[in-house]
């Protein structure tokens, strides 16, 4: 049986980080608010308010449960999470829907009930990686630093395969980000660098698609297809824009509530932030957004084991670069991604999974003060 966290001296309820866990619901519920403005005019907004909110109290429920499990477990549990999600990403390419203007295959759908695998991916991949580098950190290098690779790498070019270019970054992302803090020896580092670079030829000839590279284009150049391309970035930048100081008021957005915001109910939500609350409005998301990374940061910094520390550095790294990305891509800062705004944009399988990453990062927090637990705990 995995631990789980009894009453024992001090209450679960006494040790759970308050300070994050409140932020974060705080954060969650500006955006169910700000969700129900952005979907207000659209025919299945009813329907999104509903999968929204009930997605939330999942993942409340999930994020209570695997805060209570304690994180040492996670060392099992990643290896089998990681099992099923390559399995997973491997059968939606097979049965799963998608976009079909791009082609992708992202969901794998039960009637009219719908999951991404690469979310549950995300989870198992910070997990299984967090424990080889704990491995190389102690000295075992040469061969988990092959195994960390090989398994890093699979869930990668699957979820390249679908393709969802945007949700591979976030995978790459958040392993730069874990072997910095685990000081992997430079070289490892360079050789990676170089090899990425040389790559870049051949994913832009073999790899890419056409539209992502219409994105790549468009980004470095914004007027070059400002009626096609570039029309969701121009739309962005000119309604944030609008949105002035104060903003419109909710549910009083010109721009949001007559539908010219694109796909404004999760890529694009920022757009509906800007114009109905203004650039105060924006700021105090924004500001809420870096105090919550910068209170995961704190626990990594005092977990425990670096087990724990790479677990957190692993789920913050993988939240800030959805914050950065899909803020930057809406006032034409980063390139168009499809990266939704945690927390805050419509979708049920996001909105769990971060939640459970969240679990996780509190579980590190409510035994960073602690040096043994015993099995029976």
């Amino acid at each position: 049986m995995y631990s789980v966290e009894k009453s024992k001296g001090i209450s679960f309820t006494k040790k759970i980080d308050y300070i994050l866990f409140i932020a974060v619901l705080v954060l969650s519920a500006m955006g169910i608010v700000i969700l129900d403005s952005a979907t207000k005019a659209m025919a299945s907004g009813s329907r999104m308010m509903t999968i929204q909110i009930v997605s939330l109290g999942i993942g409340l429920v999930l994020s209570l449960i695997v805060s209570s499990i304690d994180y040492k477990d996670f060392k099992v549990l990643g290896v089998v999470l990681y099992i099923v999600s390559v399995a997973l990403l491997v059968l939606v390419l097979i049965i799963g829907t998608g976009d079909k203007e791009w082609g992708s295959k992202s969901w794998i759908r039960l009637g009219s009930i719908g999951f991404q695998p690469s979310e549950l991916a995300k989870i198992s991949f910070i997990m299984v990686s967090s424990l080889f580098l704990e491995k190389i950190s102690e000295g075992e290098k040469n061969k988990n630093i092959l195994k960390l690779i090989i398994y890093a790498v699979i869930p990668v070019l699957l979820v390249l395969k679908q393709p969802d270019t945007g949700t591979a970054i976030v995978f790459i992302f958040a392993f730069c980000a874990m072997i910095f803090v685990a000081g992997i020896p430079y070289k490892y580092i360079w050789i990676t660098a170089a090899t990425f670079l040389a790559s870049l030829p051949l994913a832009w000839f073999f790899v890419l698609k056409d539209y992502q590279k219409s994105r790549i284009m468009v980004y470095l150049n914004p007027e070059l297809d400002k009626a096609n391309r570039g029309y969701q970035v121009y739309q962005s930048k000119m309604v944030i824009g609008s949105g002035q100081l104060y903003g419109k008021g909710l549910y009083s957005g010109i721009q949001t509530q007559n539908g010219s915001v694109p796909v404004r109910e999760s890529d694009f939500i920022f757009t509906v932030i800007g114009e109905e609350l203004g650039f105060i409005g924006a700021a105090i998301i924004v500001a809420l957004v870096f105090f919550i990374l910068l209170r995961c940061m704190y626990v990594a910094r005092n977990s425990r084991d670096k087990y724990g520390a790479f677990l957190v550095v692993g789920v913050t790294s993988m939240l800030a670069f959805h914050f950065i990305e899909n803020i930057g891509m809406c006032i034409g800062l980063l390139p168009v991604t499809g990266i939704p705004l945690p927390f805050i944009s419509y979708g049920g399988s996001s909105m769990i999974t971060n939640y459970i990453a969240i679990g996780m990062i509190l579980s590190v927090s409510m035994r960073r003060k602690r040096t043994i637990f015993n099995s029976s705990q």
